[in-house]
């Protein structure tokens, strides 16, 4: 847990990362101040908007609704990979979450996932003191793909904060890790990101992120492409990157080159 960043200090950390930022409005002052505390922050939350859009998603995260005012989250995430900054304080992004998954994440001694929590909303603790929000615009249904530079954007945005208060890869979940009345962000994996952002973690700021994979068993060029680029369809630059003539020809266990994502 720390003290929150200012918002000078938070918008620097995005830059440095290479976030593409986008400041909307007054921003900075834009929060929930008077109705509970911010900070201190353990954390990063990823949600996503329900929404298509990118002006509609922008406008209804930065100004909320009649039974939820905003704002609704911190930064909004198209599907450009650009974060619109909507708001910088306390926001109704988290909600109610299960207490014993605050404690995993604060000491981040989890293993893959943190604990399926068992608490939500009405029964949970407070998490809109205690998280980053991000809003990613998406409808959930989990049909509305991902794109590579949105997903590399939450990739940024995770490394930016975590570098910022030195914290490791797992202080970044997902709005379904924290409350059981969730189920965002859907279509794509927290785990994976996580490490994805672990990866970055072990760059400088803003640089691109290259690596090796271990093949496991069932894995093909095209899932470990998409898994680990965000495109299965980049499984010819492994193979090029690798020398095999044979996408197929892969074993578990054999040692894999990644291009940059």
């Amino acid at each position: 847990m720390a003290t929150p960043l200012t918002a000078a200090e938070f918008l620097a950390a995005l830059k440095r990362e290479g976030v593409k930022v986008i400041e909307v409005g007054d921003w900075r002052h834009h929060n929930r101040e008077g109705h509970g505390p911010w900070g201190s922050v353990h954390g990063v939350m990823i949600h996503h908007t329900v929404t298509s859009g990118t002006k509609d998603s922008v406008d209804i995260c930065r100004n909320g609704y009649a039974s939820l005012p905003g704002p609704l989250c911190h930064g909004v995430i198209d599907k450009q990979g650009v974060v619109h900054l909507v708001g910088y304080g306390r926001a109704n992004h988290a909600g109610g979450g299960d207490p014993a998954v605050l404690r995993h994440v604060t000491a981040e001694d989890y293993g893959t996932r943190p604990p399926a929590p068992t608490r939500g909303n009405a029964n949970g603790i407070d998490g809109n003191r205690a998280f980053y929000g991000f809003e990613c615009i998406n409808l959930g249904n989990g049909k509305d793909p991902w794109t590579e530079a949105q997903l590399e954007a939450i990739e940024r945005v995770g490394a930016a904060i975590c570098r910022a208060h030195e914290w490791g890869a797992k202080s970044v979940i997902g709005h379904l890790e924290w409350s059981a009345d969730k189920i965002d962000p859907k279509g794509f994996g927290m785990p994976g990101m996580r490490e994805r952002i672990a990866a970055r973690l072990k760059t400088k700021p803003g640089g691109s992120t290259t690596g090796t994979y271990t093949v496991g068993k069932g894995d093909t060029l095209w899932s470990i492409a998409a898994s680990k680029l965000g495109d299965g369809n980049r499984y010819r630059e492994i193979a090029k990157l690798n020398g095999l003539r044979d996408a197929d020809a892969i074993t578990p266990g054999q040692k894999l080159k990644l291009p940059k994502r």
